[in-house]
């Protein structure tokens, strides 16, 4: 049987610019690509075999040729049949250039979200979000051409030695810097304009991850508020996070706002290390030193939905690599013989994955009893 025969081996296919294929992930035992229409928001997975021939869908190649690539690495042709369901499903979801406009996907459930996106709500006095932007996009590529430059490699490594440097001096002096904490606690003035400064932290962490995603051609849907009283915070929502280029640039994107957050402290430590300051506002720099770098590492505790998840999936390859990995370990305490049938990555990925979870929640807990010994003991 030839790949295409007749007149549907001629047809040359071509996916919608606006549609988005992600790179190889886990999921479980099984291995899928994600695709997603970046105009309706629709998305969903598929295995490789349908990504290799959706991804060859460029309006140049025809059926007769992406089903000969297909069956030299697979070793199969595929007949009309085949391609008459793959190409009806596609059109059915409006992928296919000339095929009609799908539905836009439910806002009660979104399919396959982005990482750094939050299902829309119903907004009450008690919780709900607002967007602050009619154009998240626009504003983001206004920051960008304003602060970009920071980004750029002979301003980014200077930066990142000095937040090194600034943390070692906060290991150093982390017993002088918890009694500052406690200290604080007593000078409410203060602490309102610690607890701010953490506020306004907050907010650039969130615009960071949008500058840093479009800085890789990504795409920010929305900028706004969301709260949960009495918490408010600022969120951005990176739309095309998982299709980002490439593993780096994802990781850079998920990594930017714990890095901002320890950036947007450099000045207070220089301050507080240099400046001729009265003992209250030094023990409050002292405080907010602290508390803004524990603040930046634990968005890297990777649990979800924190930032240190984002970057363990994309180490790993995988999505959902919370559930996967908890998955695997119970079929592989159980000796079952499911969790042989599990790819070689996979039973690499999930037990480091739960191995690091465990040392850093160790190293949390330590860190937390060691804190309070020394309050105890001063």
């Amino acid at each position: 049987m030839s790949a295409a025969p007749g007149a549907l081996a001629a047809y040359r296919p071509a996916l919608r610019p606006r549609v988005l294929l992600s790179d190889p992930l886990l999921d479980g035992a099984a291995t899928v690509h994600l695709i997603k229409d970046a105009g309706t928001g629709n998305s969903f997975k598929v295995g490789p075999k349908e990504h290799f021939l959706i991804a060859r869908m460029d309006g140049e190649r025809s059926l007769a040729e992406i089903g000969e690539a297909y069956a030299g690495e697979y070793g199969r042709r595929l007949g009309d049949a085949h391609w008459q369901r793959l190409l009806a499903l596609l059109g059915a979801k409006g992928l296919l250039a000339g095929a009609p406009e799908p539905k836009p996907a439910p806002t009660s459930a979104p399919p396959e979200p982005a990482p750094t996106s939050a299902p829309p709500e119903k907004r009450t006095l008690l919780r709900g979000s607002l967007p602050l932007v009619a154009d998240a996009d626009a504003t983001t590529a206004r920051l960008h051409r304003v602060f970009g430059f920071l980004l750029a490699p002979a301003v980014m490594v200077p930066l990142l030695a000095l937040v090194l440097a600034m943390e070692a001096v906060v290991v150093a002096r982390s017993g002088e810097l918890l009694l500052a904490v406690r200290g604080l606690m007593t000078h409410p003035v203060l602490l309102t304009g610690t607890a701010v400064l953490l506020w306004v932290s907050t907010a650039l962490h969130e615009l960071a991850h949008g500058v840093v995603a479009r800085h890789h051609g990504g795409r920010v849907a929305e900028i706004g508020l969301r709260w949960r009283l009495p918490a408010v915070i600022m969120y951005c929502t990176v739309d095309d996070y998982l299709y980002l280029g490439t593993r780096r640039h994802r990781i850079a994107t998920a990594a930017a706002g714990a890095v901002m957050n320890l950036v947007f402290l450099l000045p207070f430590c220089a301050l507080w290390l240099f400046a001729p300051l009265d003992d209250a506002t030094h023990e409050a720099f002292a405080a907010l030193l602290l508390l803004g770098s524990v603040q930046a590492f634990t968005m890297l505790v990777p649990l979800p939905p924190l930032d240190g998840y984002k970057i363990a999936c994309q180490l790993a390859g995988a999505t959902g690599l919370a559930a996967s990995a908890g998955g695997y370990l119970r079929l592989a305490l159980r000796r079952s013989p499911e969790a042989a049938a599990y790819p070689r990555r996979a039973r690499i990925a999930y037990p480091l994955y739960a191995v690091a979870m465990v040392l850093v929640l160790a190293a949390a807990v330590a860190a937390a009893v060691a804190g309070v010994h020394h309050l105890l003991t001063a």
